[in-house]
């Protein structure tokens, strides 16, 4: 497999750096993206950069993922308008841990084979660097003129922003360019990875390795992942979408993905998945032919749900989804974790009642009416269970004065009540 030429297909090339192709093509080449471990997970907008490195490997490659703890510790003012907070090393090292076992889905770290994935931290070579040496080793090699031609400066300095821009970030691209001249002497390393926004960063990597050891280092990046509406990719009303299911559960993973728009799920489709390019191309065709089986959303949402959560947690969204319009909706009902019950009726409304009220055995007809008032009157819920229109957790009543019993509870907390075909309440039991 041919990287650039498979990045090319995909959409994923933004800026390649001439002569870049030769040395993938000469050799098994080393290159490195780096991550920034502010938090103990990393979210989608991290997936482009991963799903590189993760074809990179796929040519016979080495790929290094480079956690910036160092960096981290700074900021990179690229696309920022504000610095960043700074981390402890303790948080810096759990941040890194977490984010090696996410990224060990997609890479290979732990086979004999020589291009074996390496997960580094350039907080390990900049700790003990002093800044005297570092200005003397490092800063005198590359000009002021040069560090201020870069859009990332200029743009921070002429920008809305009052603040203006702080010494420490001025000189990140220093720093990392320091970090691509460590991997380039310890590693071999001669390409670095990133999104479009990095390009000034990395070139001052690639200058300093020419400056200093006379050595030729390449880089290459991809476009920022945009949505078809112009809006920013990856973000929902409740924040980021993470990797870690305890910030984001692996159905809302999935029923984002499902959502995308028709033009951003054939985009995505190649961005986020191995899938090859005749399996994509025959699903763009499906999709052409009936856009409204979502072929395309049906897919992605499947490929990147089991790559990044497991093929169990897929089937459990997959089956959380069809609650509302499934016949064994109540056996799924009963399966179902806490987390998936709520992300699946977020937004309707809620009552809370008293579980003494439910050990008490209190009837259907004054638990909905009385002490939740899902219906206004004990007449109009008789007359609509008659018809059939009444339901506990996807059940339908036909005895509105049996007794509820806590066996009924959801994860032991919920009842599930519905009114006629779409009127959905939760009833929260405290």
């Amino acid at each position: 497999m041919n990287f650039i030429e498979e990045l090319t297909w995909r959409g994923m090339i933004h800026t390649v750096m001439p002569g870049a192709e030769e040395q993938l093509n000469k050799e098994m080449t080393t290159a490195y993206l780096g991550i920034d471990p502010t938090a103990d997970s990393l979210h989608i907008g991290h997936l482009v950069g991963v799903m590189m490195l993760k074809h990179f490997q796929r040519a016979g490659h080495k790929p290094i993922a480079l956690v910036g703890g160092a960096t981290g510790m700074i900021g990179d003012p690229s696309m920022k308008s504000q610095e960043r907070k700074l981390l402890d090393e303790e948080t810096l090292r759990h941040n890194q841990e977490a984010i090696k076992k996410q990224l060990a889905k997609f890479l290979d770290f732990d086979s004999d084979a020589p291009n074996a994935a390496e997960l580094v931290n350039n907080y390990d070579w900049m700790k003990n660097f002093s800044f005297l040496d570092f200005i003397r080793d490092v800063g005198k090699h590359i000009t002021v003129n040069y560090m201020m031609a870069k859009d990332s400066v200029k743009k921070r300095l002429s920008g809305e922003s009052q603040q203006g821009m702080s010494f420490t970030e001025f000189s990140y691209q220093l720093v990392q360019g320091y970090d691509f001249l460590t991997l380039y002497k310890e590693k071999n390393c001669k390409l670095q990875l990133g999104g479009s926004d990095q390009w000034g960063n990395i070139t001052t990597g690639t200058e300093l390795i020419r400056r200093t050891v006379g050595g030729e280092a390449y880089a290459l990046t991809c476009p920022l992942i945009t949505k078809a509406d112009g809006t920013k990719f990856g973000k929902t009303e409740s924040g980021n979408v993470w990797l870690d299911p305890r910030y984001t559960s692996p159905y809302k993973f999935y029923q984002f993905w499902l959502n995308v728009a028709d033009d951003d799920a054939e985009k995505y489709i190649k961005i986020f998945t191995a899938l090859s390019k005749e399996e994509i191309d025959e699903l763009v065709a499906e999709q052409a032919k009936d856009p409204g089986l979502r072929p395309l959303q049906k897919r992605l949402a499947k490929e990147i749900t089991t790559m990044v959560h497991s093929a169990e947690d897929y089937e459990a969204a997959v089956e959380a989804s069809q609650i509302l319009f499934s016949n064994k909706a109540s056996e799924t009902l009963h399966k179902i974790d806490e987390d998936t019950l709520l992300a699946v009726f977020e937004g309707v409304p809620q009552f809370e009642i008293a579980r003494q009220d439910i050990e008490a055995g209190t009837k259907i007809v004054d638990l909905l009416t009385e002490k939740a008032p899902v219906f206004p009157s004990k007449g109009e819920l008789r007359k609509l269970a008659q018809q059939g229109g009444v339901s506990i957790n996807k059940e339908k009543i036909t005895d509105v004065n049996v007794p509820v019993s806590a066996d009924i509870l959801l994860n032991n907390k919920y009842i599930l009540a519905q009114k006629g075909k779409k009127n959905y309440f939760l009833l929260i039991v405290k």
